[in-house]
């Protein structure tokens, strides 16, 4: 288990209220499993003692999945539908589902029954002693190794490296995130499985714990090695957010600055050689080098230009900023004229 933020006792207010629970399930063609996991979910929920509801974002199941579904909200007011027109992906469902929840804490999970809802009960302690996300670890996953288990840990390795973000298993989709937190978050693509580390870039307090995994029971799996390129593709986008997303010039500047420094040292090179050594300038690749370098030093700029001028539109609106408030203290007295934090 790996810690990424030490534990932060809440208000005493939050102690004597338990937090509610919105479960968000993306459903893709799992007719056989709704029916077993709502039971889970429901035996598990009904024990904790709060307030809950379960939120199954049909993802385009061309299958009986949306009829099982329907039947489950006819019978139990805690289940909520959303329907999508097409198959948009898990990231999507996920975005989806959390947008439409309402309760305090939203917990993330397949909906294939890997997945083991007596974990929740845990990871919500975890949420109750002051952490914002709880991400799960499946140490003694149940999938095949060639397909599955060598590309997620490899995937994993790269990731932690790259992005400095201490992390055994970021595939793993049973998470436990503070709603205003998750709502934050701006997910695509496949950005879903990078939650912990974007939630992370927001300040937020993390941490690992070790869950259980099973074996899929029905169904086939919506995973595959050939999802491996799409992560990579994903996992530059996310490296560029967390260090450049701010000023873009930072990185579009130093590149343009090596090359045009290489561009200068090769026309020196270059005029030095014509000068010293008689060396025809046209003939010369070093030339062509330095034009070249030139170009594209002026490309790099002209990116961070515009790509500063695109981080400053995106901030300009009021309802996005490059900082998050946790919260606001005000003397007792002023208490009354405390306005909500504003999400960032």
């Amino acid at each position: 288990m790996s810690n990424t933020s030490a534990p932060f006792s809440g208000s005493s207010s939050a102690a004597t209220k338990p937090c509610s629970l919105s479960i968000v399930v993306p459903i893709h063609n799992e007719e056989e499993n709704i029916p077993l996991l709502h039971q889970q979910l429901h035996d598990v929920l009904s024990e904790m003692d709060r307030e809950y509801e379960m939120v199954f974002v049909d993802d385009g199941s061309t299958d009986r999945s949306l009829e099982k579904l329907s039947a489950l909200a006819a019978s139990d007011p805690h289940v909520v539908i959303v329907q999508f027109r097409r198959n948009y992906g898990q990231t999507a469902a996920m975005q989806a589902g959390i947008d439409y929840a309402e309760n305090d804490v939203v917990v993330t999970m397949d909906g294939d029954l890997q997945n083991d809802p007596t974990d929740i009960p845990h990871m919500i302690e975890k949420i109750e002693l002051g952490f914002d996300l709880v991400h799960g670890w499946r140490k003694n996953r149940q999938d095949a190794f060639i397909n599955r288990k060598l590309p997620s840990k490899i995937a994993n390795k790269l990731i932690s490296r790259t992005t400095g973000f201490p992390i055994h298993d970021l595939g793993c989709t049973l998470k436990a995130i503070r709603r205003e937190i998750a709502q934050e978050l701006e997910l695509y693509g496949e950005m879903h499985r990078f939650i912990p580390i974007l939630a992370h870039r927001r300040g937020a307090r993390c941490i690992e714990i070790v869950t259980k995994h099973h074996p899929r029971r029905f169904g086939q799996t919506k995973y595959g090695i050939g999802r491996t390129t799409r992560v990579v593709l994903d996992l530059i986008t996310v490296n560029f957010l967390l260090r450049y997303f701010d000023s873009p010039m930072k990185l579009f500047g130093k590149a343009a600055m090596y090359c045009g420094v290489i561009g200068a040292l090769s026309g020196l090179a270059t005029v030095g050689m014509k000068l010293f050594g008689g060396i025809d300038m046209t003939g010369n690749p070093l030339l062509l080098q330095t034009v070249l370098s030139v170009m594209v030093s002026m490309q790099f700029f002209s990116l961070g230009i515009i790509g500063e001028v695109c981080t400053r539109l995106y901030y300009s609106n009021s309802s996005n900023r490059h900082y998050a408030v946790r919260n606001v203290h005000r003397h007792e007295s002023q208490q009354a004229d405390t306005l909500p934090v504003k999400a960032a």
